[in-house]
């Protein structure tokens, strides 16, 4: 009786871990911010700079690394501590006779996929509603050309790229016909564009509030050295790994500011979410069950959402239904495939102190 007694007196006094050093806490902040911002935005700026003359098996390197990354960051980040915080001794009643965390998980998995699904139809319906025949796995699976089947009035006219009405080939740079099809290219051109960035939107969004927990709980951690120094290489690697997919968006000339937009919006999250820790952390304290449960509901949300994006956004796009993929020749599918795991191996160490 008195270990139970004991028990509830810990489980309804929660206090800060908070232990001074508030200099070094706003010097991390800003520190984070920097290489968040550096991370995510130099493969954003390489890409649009030819000036810097990036060698593309950089490119290729920080995509494949930072496909990685996320899903490491899924398993490892979020997942796992998912489990944890959902599973605290003090959580009473129904959260202490199911794994929540994990059917968190999942339904968050089933919830991308279901409004991705919903999107891609309403997409596919308004691409026929044109005459234009979509690519069955959606767009933006290939790197290379887009099969494009053009059925519009203007589809008998000469052009350079077709066969009248024939399958053709054609860059998405150059989906335009002399003779009257720039709004139905143009059209289609912006529903691809859209359908891109909802799916990065996604990813940002899963990366984005693991970041704002992660700034909170620095602020107030009684490990700060170890667990700051982690912090900033993983903000780095995950925001690399998200600005190579910004990077290698789509975009109509008019939208070019989105992914300088959206690479800023992950590069202020961690440390928006330090100085809200810091603002409370006389009060705040990770551990306590109300933290607890909603850090834990957060974490598994995004975990599913990582995980999906991971797993079937970018391993079974690039290198199942990529074209390019397929026929690349074997050492090129071992560099992309060593290259995914390295990055999935640097986080997942990461892993070991955060």
């Amino acid at each position: 009786m008195a270990d139970a007694g004991a028990d509830v007196d810990a489980c309804s006094s929660f206090e800060s871990t908070y232990n001074g050093s508030f200099g070094l806490r706003l010097g991390g902040l800003f520190i984070i911010l920097a290489t968040s911002t550096l991370g995510t935005l130099f493969p954003i700026v390489a890409k649009r700079a030819p000036r810097l003359s990036i060698p593309p098996i950089i490119f290729e390197f920080t995509k494949y690394f930072g496909s990685g990354v996320i899903i490491a960051t899924a398993f490892i980040h979020l997942l796992d501590p998912a489990i944890e915080e959902l599973g605290n001794p003090c959580l009473t009643g129904e959260w202490t006779v199911y794994p929540w965390a994990i059917a968190i998980a999942m339904m968050s998995v089933f919830g991308i996929f279901t409004l991705e699904l919903i999107a891609h139809r309403l997409g596919s319906s308004f691409m026929d509603r044109l005459g234009i025949e979509h690519d069955t796995h959606g767009p933006g699976v290939a790197h290379g050309p887009e099969r494009i089947t053009n059925h519009s009035r203007h589809a008998d006219h000469d052009h350079p790229h077709t066969r009248h009405g024939d399958e053709e080939l054609l860059p998405s740079s150059e989906k335009i016909d002399k003779n009257g099809d720039v709004e139905v290219m143009s059209i289609m051109s912006h529903h691809e564009a859209a359908a891109q960035i909802i799916g990065v939107a996604i990813l940002e969004f899963g990366v984005v509030v693991h970041s704002v927990i992660i700034g909170l709980t620095l602020a107030v951690t009684d490990e700060l050295d170890t667990l700051l120094v982690v912090i900033i290489f993983h903000q780095m690697f995950e925001g690399l790994g998200l600005g190579t997919r910004l990077a290698f968006l789509p975009l109509p000339p008019r939208l070019n500011w989105v992914p300088y937009v959206a690479g800023v919006i992950y590069a202020i999250c961690t440390p928006i979410g330090m100085a809200i820790g810091l603002g409370v952390r006389e009060t705040y304290s990770p551990e306590s069950v109300t933290a607890s449960i909603v850090s834990g509901i957060l974490d598994a949300i995004s975990a599913g959402i990582l995980l999906y994006t991971g797993l079937v956004e970018l391993l079974a796009h690039e290198f199942l239904f990529n074209d390019a993929m397929r026929k690349a020749p074997a050492w090129k599918v071992a560099f992309a495939l060593g290259v995914t795991m390295l990055g999935a191996g640097i986080m997942a160490l990461l892993g070991r102190w955060a």
